[in-house]
């Protein structure tokens, strides 16, 4: 990778990422889903599919005023958002909300831990400082999860709902451009970021990127 200083040369990534499952046509996620048999099995929308990721996959300089905070809310007995991104060394904090007890833990091996039984009064924070997926949980409540997805460096976007994402002022230089869902397969794409201007870069997930054995 090369690059320039980002307050000399930037450039700004842009993109939609898009999901899609296995080809019908060849009998991988079509058949007879009107028989009272499956009326109950459900079947994946990748049209609904949401909380994509978008990110540079390789260790860079510190981002310039970038924060290093973030939070993880539980409110209504659930976690806001349902997925974060953020930087590796970030500090998350996990405020309770609710007029009720919550447990939060997890046993990923990115980071295991457990901030035991708490309700409004305390504020438990927590540093990420591994990059990978924490799948979290509450060990009271068993339909709470989330989860915490560390990444390399501070130039990563959330999709939106229209499923567009903006990574703005990246330094001039080729990277490694990764998209990530937690229910497909990630993908990396090359870019080239200018020293000025945008580089669009468009994604497809799903399960018709695995190789076929």
């Amino acid at each position: 990778m090369t690059a320039l200083a980002a307050d000399v040369c930037a450039g700004t990534i842009t993109g939609t990422v898009l999901a899609r499952g296995a080809d019908e046509a060849a009998g991988a996620g079509g058949g007879n889903y009107q028989s009272r048999r499956y009326k109950f099995v459900e079947k994946i929308d990748y049209d609904s599919l949401e909380d994509f990721v978008v990110y540079i996959d390789q260790v860079m300089p510190a981002r310039s005023g970038a924060t290093t905070q973030a939070k993880m809310v539980q409110k209504e007995a659930a976690f806001e958002p349902h997925v974060l991104p953020v930087a590796v060394g970030t500090t998350v904090r996990w405020p309770n909300e609710d007029d009720i007890y919550h447990n939060v833990f997890s046993m990923s091996d990115t980071k295991e831990f457990d901030l035991g039984m708490y309700k409004k009064e305390k504020e438990p924070a927590l540093v990420f400082d591994r990059t990978g997926r924490v799948d979290v949980f509450c060990s009271i409540h068993s339909k709470m999860h989330c989860i915490v997805l560390v990444v390399p460096n501070q130039y990563f976007a959330k999709a939106d709902a229209k499923r567009k994402f903006v990574i703005r002022d990246v330094p001039a230089g080729t990277y490694k451009l990764r998209a990530w869902h937690e229910r497909l397969p990630s993908r990396t794409l090359d870019v080239v970021v200018p020293e000025t201007g945008d580089v669009k870069v468009d994604f497809v997930l799903g399960l018709g990127e695995l190789p076929k054995y």
